[in-house]
Formats: C-alpha cells, sequence, structure tokens
C-alpha cells in the first residue's frame, strides 16, 4: 500500500466513476483500475460494487475510507505545520528561563520581537524552571532557547550575555544590620542564612561566593526566588543574598548594597551548537543578540 494508492481511492469514492476520477488524477484509467485491483488484494477485501457505469463503495470500503479520511487529513495538516515552521514570518519558538525573568524580561523581549512586522505571527511556548533542568531539556531538544545563568563544560551550547544583575543582601526590617546602606559581605557571618536552592544557577553562584571569601554562615533553609526569599527574611528567618527582583519592591525587608567582594552577576540566553534552527528561530536568536549590550 502507497500514499497514491490512498488518494486514488479517496478520489473515486467521491466521483464514483473511475473513468472521471482518472482524468482528474491525471493517470491512465487501466493504470487506475490496477491499482485499486493491488489494493483490494493486499486488503482482502472488496472496496468498490459496479453499480451501471458507477462505483459505490462496499461496506468496507466505507470503513476504510473514514480511515483514510484520517490518514490523509492527518497529513496535509502536518504538511501545513511544517510550511509554519519553516516560513520566517510564522513558525514557533519554545523558550524556557529562571525565575527572575518571568515579570518584565521575557515577555517584554518577546513582545518587542512579535511588534516588528515580520515576526507578528510568529508563535511561543514558555516554561519557568531551574537552570541545570533547562539544560537537560536544550540539549534533548525540548526546547530551542533557555535564559539562565552559565554553566561550565559545556561545549555544545552556546552562552550569550544578556543581562548584568548586582546582588544585595536583604535583612529584616529591626535587623542590627538595618541601619546600613551598605556592608562587607562577611558581616553576615553572625547571622543565619537564607539561601537560593543550592541545586538552581544562583544558588551554586552564591554558595561559590562564600567559598571564596571563606564565608560559612549557617544555612537555616533554602528557597527558589526571590518571593521565597524576601518573605523567609522579613518574617525573621535570617538574611539572603539575594538578585534584583521585582518581588523585593514591596518586601518588608532592609536592601544593603555589598561593597567588598565586587561582583556582578550575569544572566545568559543558551541554544546548542551546529544546529539547524527554522527561521523564527534563528531569527529570534539574531534579535537576543542585537538588543544585547553586554560584551
Amino acid at each position: 500500500m502507497n500514499l497514491n494508492q490512498l488518494y486514488y481511492f479517496r478520489t473515486i469514492a467521491r466521483l464514483q466513476h473511475f473513468r472521471q476520477a482518472a482524468l482528474e488524477l491525471n493517470i491512465s484509467q487501466p493504470s487506475l483500475s490496477n491499482s485499486m485491483a493491488n489494493l483490494e488484494s493486499e486488503l482482502g477485501l472488496c472496496l468498490f460494487d459496479k453499480q451501471g457505469r458507477n462505483v459505490i463503495l462496499t461496506k468496507y470500503g466505507r470503513i476504510f475510507l473514514e480511515h483514510v479520511d484520517r490518514i490523509l487529513d492527518d497529513l496535509e495538516n502536518a504538511k501545513k505545520n511544517m510550511k509554519q515552521l519553516a516560513s520566517s514570518s510564522e513558525g514557533h519558538v519554545d523558550i524556557a528561563y529562571i525565575s527572575p525573568l518571568a515579570q518584565h524580561y521575557i515577555p517584554e523581549t518577546v513582545r518587542s520581537f512579535l511588534n516588528l512586522e515580520q515576526n507578528k505571527n510568529v508563535t511561543f511556548t514558555f516554561k519557568q524552571g531551574f537552570t541545570a533542568e533547562m539544560l537537560e531539556g536544550l540539549k534533548n531538544d525540548k526546547y530551542d532557547l533557555i535564559f539562565g545563568s552559565y554553566v561550565e563544560n559545556e561545549p555544545d551550547v552556546t552562552f550569550v550575555p544578556i543581562i548584568e544583575q548586582e546582588l544585595f543582601v536583604i535583612v529584616p526590617l529591626e535587623h542590627p544590620l538595618g541601619k546600613f546602606d551598605s556592608i562587607d559581605l562577611i558581616d553576615i557571618e553572625p547571622y543565619p542564612l537564607v539561601a537560593y536552592d543550592r541545586n538552581s544557577g544562583l544558588g551554586k553562584f552564591t554558595f561559590n561566593l562564600l567559598k571564596s571569601i571563606n564565608l560559612n554562615p549557617k544555612v537555616i533553609c533554602e528557597a527558589s526566588d526571590e518571593y521565597a526569599l524576601s518573605a523567609l527574611v522579613a518574617a525573621g528567618f535570617g538574611v539572603a543574598i539575594i538578585a534584583e527582583a521585582p518581588a523585593l519592591k514591596d518586601a518588608k525587608v532592609k536592601k544593603l548594597h555589598i561593597n567588598s567582594p565586587e561582583y556582578c552577576r550575569r544572566i545568559y540566553f543558551a541554544y546548542r551548537k551546529n544546529k539547524y534552527f527554522p527561521p523564527a528561530v534563528h531569527n529570534f536568536i539574531s534579535y537576543l543578540k542585537d538588543k544585547s549590550c553586554i560584551e
């Protein structure tokens, strides 16, 4: 059985006439009859009954037509979908990102990309997660691009910096450090620390930072994002090292600049090297590179 036979069968079923079907299909009537005879032989069933000069479907022909309609409709939908994905003005992009980017950067960046006339029909799928799990999704083709922390020893992935973020210490409003506007990081050592989940990109970053200056505060708990961290600090669980985020705007905490050590956390977008990208994904990558001012 081949695809042509399915198209031939459906055309005969619609026209109920072999000669008319052969004309429409632009093949000879003997070739069409031979093709249908082979199809019936393969199925082991009679698909057509003669009715004068016309033919009608048998009971089994009607059942087979239901399957053929679904198959050919699915095929046409697949072809349409593939053409959309291959289109520079349509297409689809799967992205994943860390939580600090969820409120402003991702929606504003995607919206500005879609506001360009040539991109207005592109669609996106959004997913939020930790850098490590997103990176696995990237390598397994679940995502086209991810936004998160830099990961070492990933030679098959390109990381492009897009944002530089200052990190702060936050303390409860009545905390002894609250009388300061800035501190050295070593000043937090006597106090319990509310930390980012150590499996997250920012968690690894902050724990490595503490290790680099031989600072070993007591970690009382870990949290997944800035909303959880600021809520725990406001409730008096401890102090935290935190990235700038919308969660801090209304949180009942004091935000302290860090004098020493001086550092800046970068956020990157990442994609696989030497991988084919349809036009929509390629255009979005180019747009992000042009938008970034970080070397």
